[in-house]
């Protein structure tokens, strides 16, 4: 596509519960009917050329659902490993999950273990799952991080800036997001990467997840190249 692809894609996949209600079936059915448009994501994020994609799978807010939603998403995600594992690594896709991953059952870690050990090296674009994340606690987790090497003796508080900070996060090899897709047309961010978002340009569409195409992230993509990034400056004309 023409014009400048943007390094990082966000997106807050909403609206498989509100699908699902229109069709008068269980929110379990939209999760489901949501994982292919994980694929045509993903895929269109690779044709673009995008370098990372980052998807709001699962947030910390998520665990005060009721126990059988719960179940059904992580059953999903061990269904999506096991499907997308192989088709993942033939097309040089790297999967990374960021989050407080130790609240998950054996079998949802050893799932996600799995995929990330067989997608390692991948080099055409690196996907990351939030998967029980909340980007508060990730930022306290990193200023413990911190607290912990000063406490020891081996940083001073005047040596921490904005870049050792970006350190401590959960995606440190990662440039910050260019673009964040929210689908469902919520204007909220939603407790997701509240520090790498800082400079991010937003686009909001009303299409729920399970609809969301290829040619609907495309679409984010061509919105994104009409935009000016100032970055906080005045651009000379």
């Amino acid at each position: 596509m023409n014009g400048t692809v943007p390094r990082h894609v966000a997106v807050i996949m909403d609206g498989n519960g509100r699908w699902a209600r229109e069709r008068g079936q269980p929110r379990e059915f939209g999760h489901r009917a949501g994982m292919q448009a994980v694929r045509q994501a993903v895929e269109a994020a690779g044709d673009a050329g995008v370098e990372v994609l980052t998807l709001y799978a699962f947030s910390q807010e998520n665990w005060g659902r009721p126990a059988t939603e719960i179940s059904a998403l992580m059953g999903l995600l061990e269904l999506y490993v096991r499907r997308e594992r192989r088709d993942l690594k033939e097309k040089g896709i790297e999967v990374h999950c960021i989050g407080e991953l130790d609240r998950l059952g054996p079998r949802t870690r050893a799932a996600i273990q799995s995929i990330v050990d067989h997608t390692r090296g991948g080099a055409r674009m690196r996907l990351n799952l939030a998967i029980s994340y909340g980007a508060r606690q990730e930022i306290v987790l990193a200023a413990r991080k911190l607290a912990e090497r000063i406490a020891a003796g081996t940083l001073l508080p005047g040596e921490i800036d904005e870049e050792l900070f970006s350190q401590q996060l959960y995606t440190p090899a990662d440039p910050d997001p260019d673009l964040l897709i929210r689908t469902s047309g919520e204007q909220r961010i939603s407790n997701f990467m509240l520090w790498q978002l800082a400079y991010t340009e937003l686009y909001v569409t009303p299409v729920l997840w399970p609809d969301f195409g290829r040619e609907h992230f495309f679409r984010a993509l061509l919105d994104y190249q009409r935009r000016e990034r100032r970055f906080g400056r005045v651009l000379a004309s």
